[in-house]
């Protein structure tokens, strides 16, 4: 509901909001333009009798004398009966320049107010000031359960791509969006009725004026009374009337002087409610605050960025959400398909599921998991396809499913069917998918057919469970569904370090370019315009040989590196691991890049925590290598000997060295210590308590077994915090890339 309140105003309205911004953000500019073309004396150094002798003895026509919010003095005077206006300079008297309004700024103010539509137009701006204010405080909200509390808005976020930009540009440019949509609502309720405006200010003119011989400007008392920085306007009497009177405003009210005494006649303070509306005024336009101006102008060029990463969020999230054309509403459908997924992959299962439904003649609605509805009054069927996330857990789509399933009320009709994606590589394979069966037989909902596990989306096992169903069902149907392979590439191998075959743990470093069949070497520096984008921690898909699915790695290196590097350890009976580490420079493989956001160590200076043991160092390594700014990180790592497998031993050196990496701390199994990772987690159990209270985050990448023990140890140093790792995983601060 929060993300449709914030999304959906924004859809509708990006156009006219962006128009109002980029518009806004020009203006931001006037008042900073405005005060460096303007001569500002100090306060207390001009007061008004003496700023109204110079300019009168230069402009001996002078009828006003305007000071504007940023500072600038302006004389409007007449000469051989020709008017005109002047930026003059305090301290002199002296004229600076013509002044006149820019045209340009004008025609953009009416832009900006009315989108050039007169009243209905400010009605207009009046709307989208406060749809923007909907959207930051929806937007506020969105950050704080994205960050994990209101503690840790501030604190660097995880993730990359549009999502991440969204959400960094969001904390950056909230506050000042918020405030210019709230004081742009303000003056418009105030100008179309729905809030009082304040009181008209000023004093009556007054009944008895001295009519005496008018004095120069310069000696009336009242006038020198009046510091410049307090000057709003003065205007002068009438030439030749002695009856007439100097009119004066300030900063504190308005009255009247007499030309001849110089005394103050009938001054009106400003009113409560007129201090405000300016106030309100010079908070919306920054005038009087150029500096705000500046900043609320730089909040505002974010909004054009924000509008097209969001509706790109948006589309991304109705296309992988089941948001069919064909999808029937969820009271109305007689077939119920929800989907829970991570990456996506498993939302192109579902819409095979749901095509082919629909072909037979079923209502069909399909959603994500987290939507479970409360009822389903005309369904007789729900499947649910689901993929695991990491070590058994939910998947993003589908992590409110269990809480949701409490209020559920099933049909008595109603029979289900689970179906699990996932990879058998990994000890609870399709763990997810067995307890959301186990969940819905413990509602009382009757088996469709039993749980079936697919191993790395095996579009075989798939069709096979579509025959299963079409039986069970008696209605003919058949799934088809290939998801489309990555586009692979042709990867040579230009490097390779090996270590670990004293212990038994021969591991290796590899080092890739895109290869260039048919080019000649002084031609190789192109190779490195070919490589994808990519990032250290994103994922590299190897394809063995003779066909067989493909083998994932962690990258150690980002795009800028010009290489692809993995850090690949040899398995017993491993067909890719053993092709890989049978690999000779000049040999060439077929890979492509998975992008693997999830894992990425956060900005900022707050200090990161680098866990891993073994060929797991590998992206540790790449996150190191890309600190340039020197950000504190540490590094804890465990291998078997210091002596024949301590992998990137001279890199971490030279990190060390320039400060890329602040702390290094190795375990090895096979050393006199015989201490493993978790042994040296305990050791600095203060020091990690304290970086982990000031914020830091935890990455943690190798096999799972030493993940698990990493992780046993970290919930023991949280306990004198009252928190523990489920927290931190949730605040985006312990990240697991394990295997």
């Amino acid at each position: 509901m929060l993300r449709r309140l914030h999304g959906l105003p924004g859809l509708f309205a990006a156009l006219f909001l962006t128009t109002l911004a980029i518009t806004g953000a020009i203006l931001a500019l006037a008042p900073a333009i405005d005060r460096a073309a303007a001569v500002v004396p100090a306060a207390g150094e001009v007061n008004v009798a003496e700023l109204a002798g110079r300019v009168v003895a230069h402009y001996p026509g002078t009828e006003q004398i305007a000071r504007n919010p940023s500072g600038g003095v302006i004389v409007y005077y007449s000469h051989d009966g020709q008017p005109g206006a002047d930026l003059v300079d305090p301290s002199t008297g002296e004229g600076i320049a013509p002044y006149e309004p820019s045209a340009f700024f004008t025609w953009i103010k009416d832009l900006h107010r009315s989108f050039l539509l007169d009243d209905p137009g400010r009605m207009l701006a009046g709307v989208m000031a406060a749809v923007m204010l909907l959207i930051c405080i929806s937007g506020i909200f969105l950050l704080v359960r994205r960050t994990g509390g209101w503690r840790a808005l501030f604190r660097p976020l995880a993730g990359s791509g549009g999502k991440r930009l969204h959400a960094e540009l969001a904390r950056f440019a909230v506050l000042g969006l918020l405030l210019s949509a709230l004081t742009g609502s303000y003056l418009s309720a105030q100008r179309f009725g729905l809030l009082p405006e304040p009181p008209a200010p000023g004093p009556m003119f007054p009944a008895e004026v001295s009519g005496g011989q008018p004095a120069p400007v310069a000696t009336l008392s009242a006038l020198a009374n009046v510091d410049l920085t307090e000057l709003r306007e003065l205007v002068f009497p009438y030439p030749d009337d002695p009856q007439d009177v100097y009119s004066l405003t300030t900063s504190g009210g308005s009255g009247f002087v007499d030309q001849a005494t110089g005394e103050l006649l009938k001054f009106q303070p400003r009113p409560a409610a007129s201090v405000f509306q300016q106030w309100i005024i010079s908070l919306h336009t920054g005038e009087g605050l150029w500096w705000l101006g500046l900043i609320l102008g730089a909040a505002a060029l974010t909004v054009p960025v924000l509008s097209l990463t969001g509706i790109t969020l948006w589309w991304q999230r109705r296309r992988s959400s089941g948001q069919l054309p064909d999808n029937a509403a969820g009271s109305e459908a007689e077939a119920i398909i929800l989907v829970g997924s991570e990456g996506n992959t498993t939302w192109g299962f579902a819409r095979a599921l749901h095509t082919s439904l629909n072909k037979a003649g079923f209502r069909v609605h399909c959603s994500e998991m987290n939507a479970l509805a409360e009822h389903y009054p005309h369904a007789s069927m729900l499947f649910v396809l689901t993929s695991t996330y990491g070590d058994g857990d939910a998947p993003a789509s589908a992590r409110q499913f269990m809480a949701r399933l409490g209020d559920f009320r099933p049909g008595e009709r109603l029979k289900y069917a689970v179906l699990g994606f996932g990879d058998r590589q990994f000890p609870n394979f399709c763990q997810y998918a067995r307890e959301v069966d186990t969940a819905l037989a413990g509602k009382g909902l009757r088996r469709m057919h039993r749980v079936e596990l697919i191993d790395r989306s095996c579009t075989t096992r798939f069709r096979e469970w579509g025959n299963k169903l079409s039986e069970l069902t008696g209605t003919p149907f058949s799934l088809a569904y290939d998801p489309l392979p990555p586009p692979t590439l042709k990867l040579e191998l230009v490097e390779r370090a090996d270590y670990g075959l004293a212990v038994q743990a021969p591991t290796s470093i590899l080092r890739f370019k895109v290869s260039q069949q048919g080019r000649r070497r002084r031609l190789l520096p192109r190779a490195r315009k070919a490589l994808p984008t990519f990032e250290a921690g994103d994922l590299l898909g190897v394809m063995p040989p003779q066909g067989q699915d493909a083998r994932i790695y962690s990258l150690a290196s980002s795009a800028t590196d010009g290489i692809l590097e993995i850090c690949v350890r040899k398995q017993q009976g491993g067909l890719c691991s053993g092709y890989l580490h049978g690999l000779k420079p000049g040999d060439q493989i077929d890979g492509f890049i998975r992008h693997n956001p999830g894992f990425r160590p956060a900005t900022g200076n707050t200090p990161v925590i680098l866990i891993g043991a073994g060929a797991g160092i590998g992206p540790l390594t790449g996150f190191i290598r890309k600190n340039t700014e020197r950000n504190p990180m540490y590094l804890y790592w465990g291998g078997r000997s210091s002596q024949s497998d301590f992998l990137y031993q001279p890199e971490l050196g030279r990190y060390l060295e320039d400060n890329r990496l602040t702390g290094l701390n190795t375990a090895f199994s096979r050393s006199e210590e015989r201490a493993y990772v978790q042994d040296k987690l305990r050791q600095d159990e203060i020091a990690v308590r304290q970086m982990i209270k000031a914020g830091a985050q935890i990455l943690v990448c190798g096999g799972r077994n030493m993940a698990s023990g990493v992780k046993q140890v970290i919930e023991e140093i949280l306990q004198p915090l009252a928190i523990d790792v489920e927290t931190l995983r949730a605040e985006g601060r312990y990240l697991e890339d394990v295997y």
